[in-house]
């Protein structure tokens, strides 16, 4: 190469930019590659279900991207950035089980506890067969999937574990429940003697560095929570039993993404942390196509666009599941992790493949349906990972 007749550290600076500029180059084709694919996807899904705004946040490669659209509120036509706050819905029931998981590898918890170590009165009671693993799990013995209307607060949630009758014995049938994971979270805080809101501070966002996820949105950034759409009409979450540990949390694209991150590549925890996120990965109950962690839900990688859908399916959510003992070796296959959450006026995503190093989230502020935002975040994954074959 001839460098120009400059004086000599400009001349290597010179140099210096030529050598990096084919990587520069390749960089910046990956960059519009993303946001091609995305913009693709996300336009399109989004006026199909006239969704007022989204957020998608990816890390592809070790690369992290945020792509805005939309509006965060119809009335003032304020566009969504990577500041907007949106309801997340039952992925909160994540932070739940990587809580209940540091308890457990801390030694403030079993797994294998029953919940009346932690509340007496639940002794002799049939909730009471079920271990924590259950909880986490929904294979406790057919908790529905929402509390009976009656039950209005936490106390009157501990009031119906009391007088609730199983449907079946622990650990033979998988119905995914609020009511479930609500138990594991109270029990959670108890054994580790703090309120549940703390702990989820303390240990887990300050942690993962999430600092702009809420499970109350303070004054300060009230403009940056979006508007939920349902009917068209402007709503945001009601307070509900048990709500911090089920369906409460909120969150930018680009902090939900720190989690996806974390469960991607844990090295940078500490022990107790890393361990606790193993915790949550390890396969227990195969259910379809869909094999239950300790909270999340996984997929043997790579995988079909109907396996991703059925394990999504209604039947799956709604229904009670016969569950199967996860065969040996599942541990060590490359898997896709997932999960859905939706409130009234918000409806999210996130999908991951720890061994291709890619996570995706999507939010959005509307309850649009489930299978479409699974065959969205499916288009997106089979376009940007190489192809497994």
């Amino acid at each position: 190469m001839k460098l120009p007749n400059l004086p000599l550290r400009s001349r290597w600076l010179t140099f210096l930019l030529a050598l990096l500029a084919p990587f520069a180059s390749s960089a910046d084709d990956g960059a519009a590659k993303v946001k091609s694919v995305v913009d693709a996807t996300i336009r399109p899904l989004m006026s199909q279900h006239d969704i007022p705004g989204m957020a998608v946040s990816l890390t592809v490669d070790g690369r992290s991207y945020v792509f805005n659209y939309g509006v965060l509120s119809t009335q003032g036509q304020t566009p969504v950035s990577d500041s907007t706050i949106f309801e997340i819905g039952s992925i909160s029931k994540m932070f739940t089980t990587t809580l209940a998981a540091y308890a457990h590898v801390t030694g403030k918890l079993s797994l294998d506890d029953h919940p009346s170590h932690y509340f007496p009165r639940l002794k002799g009671q049939p909730i009471d067969r079920a271990t924590l693993l259950h909880l986490g799990t929904y294979t406790a013995g057919g908790l529905p999937l929402q509390f009976p209307e009656p039950v209005a607060d936490d106390s009157a949630a501990l009031d119906y574990f009391h007088g609730w009758k199983a449907e079946g014995p622990p650990g033979t049938t998988r119905q995914y429940s609020n009511p479930s994971i609500g138990l594991l979270g109270a029990v959670t805080a108890v054994a580790m003697k703090d309120g549940f809101a703390r702990l989820i501070e303390a240990h887990l966002l300050r942690q993962l560095g999430m600092s702009h996820t809420y499970l109350q949105v303070p004054p300060r950034v009230m403009a940056n929570y979006a508007w939920g759409y349902r009917d068209g009409r402007p709503v945001r979450v009601n307070p509900g039993p048990l709500d911090a540990e089920t369906y409460g949390i909120k969150s930018t694209a680009s902090d939900l993404l720190r989690l996806v991150q974390a469960n991607i590549d844990p090295g940078g925890l500490d022990t107790p942390m890393r361990e606790a996120i193993r915790v949550t990965q390890v396969g227990r109950f195969g259910v379809g196509s869909m094999v239950q962690g300790f909270g999340w839900e996984q997929f043997a990688y790579p995988l079909s666009r109907a396996s991703m859908l059925g394990g999504n399916a209604p039947e799956i959510i709604f229904d009670p599941n016969p569950v199967q003992p996860v065969v040996p070796g599942w541990e060590s296959s490359s898997r896709l992790f997932d999960k859905t959450g939706s409130t009234g006026g918000f409806g999210a995503y996130v999908a991951f493949v720890p061994a291709k190093r890619f996570g995706l989230v999507m939010l959005a502020n509307k309850n649009f349906p489930i299978p479409a935002r699974v065959d969205a975040a499916f288009s997106i994954l089979e376009q940007l990972l190489p192809s497994p074959h």
